[in-house]
C-alpha cells in the first residue's frame, strides 16, 4: 500500500481531471482533492470522486472465465490464451488475416492503443482493427483536418474559453457531461462574456445561456448556414483575414446565401429574430469560439454539419487568433490519443495516414517489418461490427461494450452471437463480455501506468497507486502473451514507460509528434501539448504554430498549447473553407414514426454504464433509463409522470418511464443511453453513415411512441412483444 498521496487522474471523461489517492484503511484507496492540476483545480464529479468503488473485487473480474457447456467459468490464464490464440490462429489459417478482427476503446491508455493497432497489424497481419471512439469526434476530426489541415479535439488549453468574448456551444451539455468544465462558462459570463447554447432541449447547460437557441433535431447544418448567410448580408466578414489567411471563400460564400434566415426558420424552428441575436452576440466582441460536441457530431452528416461552424469561425476571422477559435468537446477519456497512435482502422501512430507510403516506411522501420507487409485501411466501427459472422469470424476486444453502446443495437448483438470466437478484456462483466468464448480480467486505472491524451492535446501521466488483485493482469501483458504464442516473441514489451518509448519514435515527425515527451516531463510538468518534437538533431518539428515557447533556443521543445497563431497546418499554411449545403436527416419523421429521437448522457452515469452502473451511489441518483417528452405530447398519449412508454423505431423498440419536462420541444423525445435490456435506446438508434467520417446518426431518428398499459418496465427485458400499443402523433 502506498504510504503517501499518489497523483493521478480520474479515468471517465476527456477532461482527465487531476487528482490524488491516498491510501484507505481497507487497503484501497480514497480520492483526495488535487488542486495544483489546471484543467479542473481540485473538482470532480461524483463520478471521479467514486471511481475508487471499481478497484473493488465484489464488482469486477479477477480470474479469467472461458465458456464451457454454454457458461463462462473460472479457468487459469495459460487455458484462457491457448484459447484466444488457437482461435486466432485458425480463423486466420482457414479464411485469412481479415478474418480476425480487432475492436479497442477510447478509454484505453495510449500505450494500449499504440500496443494494440501494432498487435493487430504485424501479429494478426489485418486491416479489421477499430475502436469506440469512431463514434465519439470522427466527424469533428474529419471537418478539422479538411479545414485545418490538423486535428485535435481544443487546439487551444480550456483556460482561454473565460477570456473569450463569446462562446457558441453547440450540441454539448458540460454541466451533465464533464461537470468540472462548467466552471469555464460560468467564469466566462462573470467575466462579461456571453454564452450561446444550441440544443433542442433546455439542459442544465442551457439554463446558464444568455441565448438559448433550440432547433429541431438534425437540423444544426442549415442553423450554421443561416447564421453564416446573416453575417455577409450585415457586413460582418472580416475580409483582410479572409483574403490572408484563408482559401474557398467564395465557394463556401455562395452556399450559405442560399440559407436565407426565413428558410433556416422553416427547417431548424429557430425564429429569425434569434438567429439575428445570435449573430451580433457572436460578432460583437473582438474574440469568441464555437465549441461542439455530439449533437452536431453525431449525424449522417456530421462532417458537413462540423464544417459549415468552422466556416462561421473563419468568416469572421474566430480561428488561429488568440483567445478565438473553433474546438471539439472530446467526450471519451482518451478519445484523442486512442485514434493518434493506431486503433483507428485508417492511422498510423502519430495521426499519420496508413495510405501515405512515407508514413508506413517510418512506421514499419521502428516496428522491424516491411512497410509492404502492414494492411491496408479496414472498417470503420459500425461496418466492423455490421460484417462479424460473415467475413469476420474471431474477434478480439478491449475496453468496450458495443451491446449497449453501438447503433441498432440489437442487430450488433446478434453479429457478436453469431462469431465462431469472441474474447474480451474488460475490468467488469460487460454486456458484451457475458457473450464471450473467454474473458480476461485487467488492470484498471489506479493498478496501472500510462499515459492519456485529454480534450485538450494535454499528455498526461496516469501513475499506478496499487498493486492489483491476484488473477488480474495488464492489457499490455495480454498482448505480449497472444504476440509470443503466435510466433511473434519480441516487440510487444509490458512495461508501459518501454512502449511509451515506442511510440515516441513512432510518432516522430507526424502531425501527432510525441518525441520530445518522456515519462520524467510528465511527472514533473502537469502535461504537455502535442504537437512537442525532440530537439531538431534527432526529430523534425512540424509546421504549425505556438503560442509560447516556439522562439529559437529551447533545447526541449515547450509543448503547443495553441495550435495555428502563425499559420495552419496545410501546404499553404491557410485554412480552407469548405462549401457545404444543408440536407435532411438520413431518416425524417413520416405518418408510422411521427416523433423524433434524440439520446445523450446523464450526470451520474458514464457511456455503456458499465462500470458506473456498479457504483451504489451513482445508481442512487440515476436508477434507469427514462424518456423525455414535453407536456402536449405527454397529453396526445395520455402519459403521466413515470408512466410506462415504448418508443419504437424502425430497428426496435425500448421502454422506460415517462419523464415530462417542457424542457424539450413538443416534437422530440430524448433518452439516455447508459443501460441494457428493455431501455436500451440504442435499440432505436440509426447505423446509417456520415460518408466522411463514418460516423453513425445517433443523435435523429423517427419514432413512434405506445403507451404501455399494465406492463412494468423490465430493463432485463431487451425485445418485448408490443403490448396494446397506442400510437400518438407529435
Amino acid at each position: 500500500m502506498q504510504i503517501s498521496a499518489t497523483p493521478t487522474h480520474c479515468p471517465y471523461c476527456a477532461l482527465q481531471c487531476g487528482m490524488n489517492l491516498t491510501p484507505a484503511p481497507d487497503g484501497g484507496v480514497r480520492v483526495a482533492e488535487r488542486a495544483d492540476f489546471p484543467v479542473n483545480r481540485g473538482a470532480l464529479c461524483g463520478k471521479g470522486r467514486t471511481a475508487p468503488a471499481l478497484l473493488s473485487s465484489r464488482v469486477r473480474l479477477t480470474s479469467p472465465l472461458v465458456r464451457s457447456q454454454g457458461r463462462l467459468t473460472p479457468a487459469s490464464w495459460e487455458e484462457a490464451l491457448d484459447r484466444i490464440a488457437g482461435a486466432l490462429a485458425r480463423a486466420r489459417g482457414e479464411h485469412g488475416a481479415d478474418a480476425c478482427a480487432v475492436f479497442g476503446g477510447g478509454g484505453l491508455t495510449n500505450e494500449k492503443a499504440y500496443a494494440l493497432g501494432k498487435f493487430a497489424r504485424v501479429v494478426l497481419g489485418t486491416s479489421q482493427i477499430d475502436y469506440n471512439g469512431r463514434f465519439c469526434m470522427s466527424s469533428a476530426a474529419a471537418a478539422g483536418n479538411a479545414a485545418f489541415g490538423l486535428d485535435r479535439g481544443l487546439p487551444f488549453p480550456l483556460e482561454d474559453i473565460p477570456r473569450t468574448g463569446c462562446v457558441i456551444l453547440v450540441g454539448s451539455n458540460p454541466a451533465e457531461t464533464m461537470p468540472p468544465a462548467l466552471r469555464y462558462f460560468t467564469e466566462l459570463r462573470d467575466n462579461g462574456g456571453t454564452l450561446i447554447v444550441v440544443d433542442p432541449r433546455r439542459t442544465r447547460t442551457a439554463e446558464l445561456a444568455d441565448l438559448h437557441l433550440a432547433p429541431r433535431p438534425g437540423t444544426d447544418l442549415a442553423l450554421a448556414l443561416g447564421l453564416l448567410h446573416l453575417v455577409v448580408a450585415e457586413a460582418r466578414t472580416d475580409e483582410a483575414y479572409i483574403r490572408e489567411r484563408t482559401t474557398g471563400w467564395q465557394e463556401a460564400r455562395a452556399a450559405a446565401m442560399a440559407h436565407w434566415p426565413e428558410y433556416v426558420e422553416r427547417i431548424t424552428g429557430v425564429p429569425v429574430p434569434r438567429l439575428r441575436e445570435a449573430v451580433r452576440l457572436f460578432c460583437a466582441p473582438e474574440s469568441a469560439m464555437v465549441l461542439t460536441a455530439r449533437g452536431p457530431e453525431q449525424q449522417a452528416k456530421g462532417t458537413d454539419t462540423v464544417g459549415a461552424w468552422i466556416n462561421l469561425c473563419l468568416a469572421t476571422g474566430r480561428a488561429g487568433r488568440p483567445l478565438s477559435g473553433y474546438g471539439c468537446l472530446t467526450g471519451q477519456g482518451n478519445g484523442q490519443g486512442g485514434r493518434e497512435h493506431g486503433q483507428k482502422a485508417d492511422q498510423l501512430p502519430g495521426y499519420r495516414k496508413l495510405t501515405d507510403p512515407a508514413a508506413r516506411r517510418h512506421v514499419a522501420e521502428v516496428w522491424g517489418v516491411d512497410p509492404d507487409g502492414l494492411p491496408g485501411p479496414g472498417r470503420s466501427a459500425y461496418e466492423l461490427l455490421d460484417a462479424l459472422g460473415s467475413d469476420i469470424r474471431t474477434l478480439l476486444l478491449m475496453g468496450s461494450n458495443p451491446v449497449v453502446s453501438a447503433p441498432r443495437a440489437a442487430h450488433v448483438e446478434e453479429r457478436l452471437r453469431s462469431l465462431d470466437f469472441l474474447a474480451v478484456c474488460d475490468v467488469v462483466l460487460s454486456e458484451t463480455a457475458a457473450l464471450a468464448d473467454v474473458v480476461l480480467p485487467v488492470t484498471q486505472w489506479a493498478e496501472e501506468t500510462g499515459t492519456t491524451t485529454n480534450l485538450e492535446g494535454r499528455v498526461v501521466l496516469r501513475r499506478r497507486a496499487l498493486t492489483p488483485p491476484d488473477g488480474v493482469r495488464s492489457d499490455l501483458e495480454v498482448l505480449h502473451d497472444l504476440a509470443a504464442r503466435l510466433g511473434v516473441e519480441k516487440g510487444f514489451p509490458t512495461d508501459p514507460e518501454e512502449v511509451f518509448e515506442e511510440l515516441r519514435r513512432a510518432s516522430a515527425g507526424g502531425p501527432a509528434d510525441y518525441s520530445g515527451i518522456t515519462y520524467r516531463r510528465l511527472a514533473e510538468e502537469n502535461g504537455v501539448f502535442w504537437p512537442c518534437p525532440a530537439p531538431a538533431d534527432s526529430a523534425p518539428a512540424p509546421e504549425s504554430g505556438s503560442g509560447s515557447g516556439s522562439e529559437p533556443g529551447f533545447e526541449v521543445h515547450p509543448g503547443t498549447p495553441r495550435l495555428f497563431l502563425d499559420r495552419f497546418a496545410t501546404e499553404d499554411g491557410r485554412a480552407r473553407f469548405v462549401p457545404v449545403t444543408h440536407r435532411p436527416s438520413a431518416e425524417e419523421p413520416d405518418e408510422e414514426y411521427p416523433v423524433l429521437l434524440t439520446t445523450g448522457r446523464v450526470v451520474a452515469q458514464y457511456q455503456s454504464g458499465a462500470q458506473t452502473r456498479r457504483v451504489e451511489e451513482l445508481n442512487a441518483a440515476a436508477p434507469g433509463p427514462f424518456v423525455e417528452l414535453h407536456p402536449r405530447l405527454a397529453a396526445r398519449l395520455g402519459a403521466a409522470e413515470g408512466d410506462p412508454v415504448a418508443v419504437v423505431s424502425r430497428r426496435g423498440r425500448a421502454v422506460a418511464p415517462a419523464r415530462i419536462t417542457a424542457g424539450i420541444r413538443p416534437d422530440t423525445v430524448f433518452m439516455p443511453f447508459h443501460w441494457p435490456g428493455e431501455g436500451r435506446a440504442n435499440t432505436l438508434t440509426n447505423p446509417a453513415l456520415d460518408p466522411t467520417s463514418r460516423m453513425p446518426e445517433f443523435k435523429v431518428c423517427a419514432v413512434r411512441l405506445e403507451r404501455v398499459r399494465e406492463e412494468p418496465v423490465n430493463q432485463e427485458r431487451v425485445n418485448p412483444e408490443p403490448v396494446q400499443p397506442e400510437p400518438v402523433q407529435p
